[in-house]
């Protein structure tokens, strides 16, 4: 049983929880985390999210544990998914967006990684590659990068391009 922390909507923890897959009672959020990793050659680390999840390019990203901040829970996020440990102060949050039920909290991180380096977690992750951004155009337009994940890129962009 996954339980998730419970926030009010000024992102301020209630004491509640909900197990994974629960209906989030109204004025209640719970958060989810994403990251863009970009290499110094401008390319986005992407994951192939596995069939049962929908197969589509996305970035890395999830659900912090209970108890766990947003800022843990995404450096859990890339140990987990990509089996590779980054410090929290490599870490910016560039954007928190409030939607329906939750706070999706998006960082960046500029960190070389090789990809031989990369240990995939088999239930969520099929494969990674580093994309240029018109690789991840090329995506999007055959419609295989994560929907949900576009609208997370396009902030990532704005964040590199007005800083």
């Amino acid at each position: 049983m996954e339980l998730r922390d419970l926030y009010n909507a000024k992102k301020i923890l209630t004491g509640k929880t909900i197990e994974k897959g629960q209906v989030v009672p109204q004025g209640n959020y719970y958060i989810t985390v994403v990251v863009f990793i970009q290499n110094n050659m401008g390319e986005f680390l992407l994951q192939k999210r596995v069939e049962k999840k929908d197969g589509k390019w996305a970035t890395t990203g999830g659900h912090p544990k209970f108890g766990e901040s947003s800022l843990e829970g995404i450096v859990t996020e890339i140990k987990e998914e990509l089996g590779i440990d980054v410090k929290q102060n490599e870490l910016t949050l560039y954007k928190t967006e409030r939607t329906e039920d939750d706070f999706v909290d998006m960082y960046y991180l500029n960190k070389n990684i090789n990809l031989n380096d990369v240990v995939l977690q088999e239930e969520e992750v099929d494969d990674v590659i580093w994309a240029s951004r018109e690789k991840i155009q090329e995506l999007i337009e055959q419609d295989i990068f994560s929907s949900s994940h576009r609208g997370f890129y396009d902030y990532c962009l704005d964040f590199l391009d007005n800083d």
